[in-house]
């Protein structure tokens, strides 16, 4: 059955952005990174506490909630909020709403954010607490195959298999992000890699060494989402939201035994994005993707039509997503090298990059930018913006 895509393209706009420090031990609770983000952004904006009529976020049971940050902020009469439950397929679905309630009138000033004490605190897939609510979590439980990597590495050896992609080709995005973090002072990690240093790096869960897989941090990150309109009188140069598109579909890891694992939701859901956006794969200047493991960005690449399937590899062998290249892609180092904030600091990162305030790593001239969220593997579910410069 044919969909009606509503038309809110360029009405809403990213007008604010804010970080907290990334860091191995953040010292504070999730509630405090959440509010200390929020008001950064806020700050960016040239807005106060005082102008926030929403609040949304992102969780898996290890954040805080608008209902909580709310009057941590002295907010007494929010008029929307959105606490989405799910992991980094949903990160950009958070701003997606955000923007169809504003668009829609329900509030005017949004701000989402995301706080996370994951290496502090609530390890992703650690041990010592309960297992996911998902019901094939109960399958995979006694044997041990609950980690992010684990059921990561099924799928990039499946893409091996299939296509041929090599373990240099994990390794030369991860070289290449590592270059693009050591431009970027707000980085976990900055020393240079070489690919020689990827392959002695230590076996995490085969085909994924150590520089394969994101970085758990302590911190938050947050957007400030209003009109299109409004955004124009206020401090930064507005971001405009050209896209905003999300959805799911069968798990992998209880759907049809048909499914081809070498392709993920964003295969479907990109075709919508783009058609909201009235631009195409060739029409993106820069693309923030989601990098939770270098696996993730190569598949991403063919299933937004970057590339054929299958050459994701090749693709990122070739230099095509560094800086200097067709495509450069996560400028900032990514989850990878620059920190994992769960989605919410690569929308922050292609908002840098279109307000063209991102120093050493700016990517000239760029007026479009990409912004993916987990494809679609542990919850089938994903996400995905396209931003424009004003």
């Amino acid at each position: 059955m044919a969909k009606r895509l509503l038309d809110f393209r360029d009405v809403t706009a990213i007008a604010g952005v804010g970080y907290t420090p990334f860091t191995k031990d953040s010292g504070v609770s999730t509630l405090t990174l959440a509010c200390r983000a929020v008001l950064a952004a806020l700050e960016d904006a040239g807005l106060t506490a005082d102008d926030v009529d929403g609040l949304a976020t992102h969780r898996v049971g290890d954040s805080a909630a608008p209902t909580l940050v709310a009057p941590a902020l002295g907010l007494t009469d929010l008029t929307w909020h959105l606490d989405q439950f799910g992991g980094g397929s949903v990160s950009h679905a958070v701003v997606g709403q955000a923007a169809l309630a504003v668009a829609a009138g329900v509030a005017d000033t949004v701000v989402c954010y995301r706080a996370i004490n994951a290496r502090s605190e609530f390890r992703m897939g650690g041990t010592g607490r309960g297992v996911p609510a998902s019901p094939e979590v109960q399958y995979q439980a006694p044997y041990g195959y609950v980690a992010p990597p684990q059921q990561y590495a099924m799928y990039a050896r499946a893409h091996m298999l299939k296509y041929g992609t090599k373990a240099e080709h994990f390794g030369h995005l991860a070289v290449t992000q590592r270059a693009n973090a050591a431009k970027n002072p707000r980085a976990l990690m900055r020393t240079p890699i070489t690919l020689d240093d990827y392959l002695a790096s230590r076996w995490i869960a085969e085909p994924f060494r150590l520089l394969d897989c994101c970085l758990e941090t302590d911190g938050a990150c947050a957007v400030v989402v209003t009109t299109a309109e409004r955004a124009r009188s206020l401090r930064r140069p507005p971001v405009l939201i050209s896209a905003a598109a999300w959805g799911g579909g069968t798990s992998h890891l209880s759907g049809s035994s048909s499914a081809d694992p070498t392709v993920t939701a964003a295969a479907a859901l990109a075709p919508r994005l783009y058609a909201q956006a009235g631009l195409g794969p060739g029409d993106v200047d820069v693309a923030e993707i989601y990098d939770c493991f270098t696996y993730s960005v190569i598949v991403q690449l063919e299933d937004y039509g970057f590339c054929a399937k299958g050459e994701g590899g090749p693709y990122v062998a070739s230099g095509a997503t560094s800086l200097d290249g067709p495509l450069p892609v996560n400028t900032h180092g990514g989850f990878l090298s620059e920190g994992y904030v769960h989605g919410v600091n690569h929308i922050a990162e292609a908002v840098s990059q279109l307000r063209g305030d991102a120093g050493d790593r700016q990517v000239p001239g760029a007026e479009v930018a990409l912004s993916t969220a987990q494809p679609g593997y542990i919850l089938p579910a994903t996400s995905a913006l396209i931003l424009r410069r004003s």
